[in-house]
C-alpha cells in the first residue's frame, strides 16, 4: 500500500482478524502489521495465526503506523482515542474507524483535531473475503489516503464510498447488520421445511445453497432483483403461492421496519457515545 504499508489495529476481534487475513492474502509482510489487544489469549492467537506483532497497549502498536484501524466497540472508542492522542499527535496518520454510529468529527476531537479520518462499516462476510463495506472520508483525507483505505477494505470484499456521513447509519442497518437478517431467513426456511417433513440436515443444506445461489445470481446476472424474481415466478405456480403468503404477512413493511430500527439505533449510539467530543 505504498506509503501506508505500516498498519496498526486497535482491537483484535473478528473484524480486525478478517482485515489482517485479507492483507496477508494480498501479499502484505506480517512485520508491517501491529495489533493492540488487551486480552492475552487473543493476542497469543493473533501472533500464532498471522505472525503479526502484538501488544497490550494501543500506544505501543501505533509507534510507526501510517494507518491506524480503530476496531473497537463504540462504547469504548472515546477512551481508546484519548489514550492514543498523545502518541499520534506529531504524525497524524490516517485513521480508519469501524465503530458503528460514532461520527468522524467526534473521533477527530478525541484524538486532538486535524486528523484524516475514514469511517467504514464492513460486515462479517469479510471473514471469508466476501464482505461489503461502505466508506466515508472527512475533508482531510487526500487521494493517497483514500486509496489506502479502499485497498484495505477491498482486500476483504466489495466497497462503496458514501459522501453524506449521516447515511452511514443506513449502511450499518443494511449491510453491517444485514448478514443476520439472511441467517434468520435461512433458519426460518430450514425450520419450515423440517415442519413439512424434511430431515434437518437436508433442509439446512438446501436452504443455505439456495441462498448462496440466489445471491450469486443477483451479483453476476446484472438484472434488478425484481426482474430475477419475476423470471422464477410462474403465474399460479408454487413460487407465486409462497410470494402471495409473504405479501399477506407484510414482508416488505416488516423489512422496512427492521432497517429503520437498526438505523435509529446507530443514531442513538452516536448521540450516547459521541456527544461529549471536544
Amino acid at each position: 500500500m505504498g506509503d501506508f504499508a505500516d498498519i496498526a489495529f486497535i482491537g483484535g476481534g473478528n473484524m480486525a482478524r478478517s482485515l489482517i487475513g485479507a492483507r496477508l492474502r494480498a501479499g502484505a509482510d506480517p512485520a508491517t502489521l501491529h495489533v493492540a489487544e488487551p486480552d492475552a489469549g487473543t493476542r497469543a492467537r493473533l501472533a500464532a495465526d498471522f505472525g503479526v506483532s502484538v501488544s497490550a497497549r494501543g500506544v505501543d502498536a501505533v509507534t510507526t503506523a501510517d494507518l491506524v484501524v480503530l476496531a473497537v466497540k463504540p462504547q469504548v472508542l472515546r477512551d481508546v482515542c484519548l489514550e492514543l492522542a498523545g502518541a499520534l499527535a506529531a504524525r497524524r496518520p490516517l485513521v480508519v474507524s469501524i465503530a458503528a454510529g460514532i461520527r468522524s468529527e467526534a473521533i477527530d476531537g478525541w484524538l486532538g483535531g486535524a486528523f484524516p479520518i475514514v469511517r467504514c462499516m464492513p460486515n462479517t462476510p469479510a471473514l471469508i473475503g466476501a464482505g461489503a463495506s461502505a466508506l466515508h472520508a472527512n475533508a482531510r483525507v487526500d487521494a493517497d489516503a483514500r486509496a489506502a483505505a479502499e485497498a484495505l477494505l477491498a482486500s476483504a470484499g466489495r466497497t462503496a464510498w458514501i459522501d453524506d456521513e449521516s447515511l452511514m447509519d443506513v449502511v450499518t442497518a443494511l449491510s453491517g447488520s444485514g448478514p443476520a437478517y439472511f441467517f434468520l431467513l435461512i433458519e426460518a426456511l430450514e425450520d419450515a421445511a423440517v415442519a413439512e417433513g424434511l430431515p434437518r440436515e437436508t433442509a439446512r443444506m438446501l436452504a443455505v445453497q439456495t441462498a448462496l445461489g440466489a445471491a450469486r445470481m443477483a451479483s453476476e446476472d446484472g438484472e434488478a432483483p425484481a426482474r430475477l424474481r419475476e423470471r422464477v415466478t410462474s403465474p399460479g405456480g408454487t413460487t407465486q403461492a409462497a410470494l402471495d403468503a409473504f405479501a399477506r404477512g407484510g414482508l416488505r413493511a416488516l423489512v422496512a421496519d427492521a432497517v429503520a430500527a437498526a438505523t435509529a439505533r446507530g443514531r442513538e449510539l452516536s448521540a450516547r457515545f459521541g456527544a461529549d467530543a471536544p
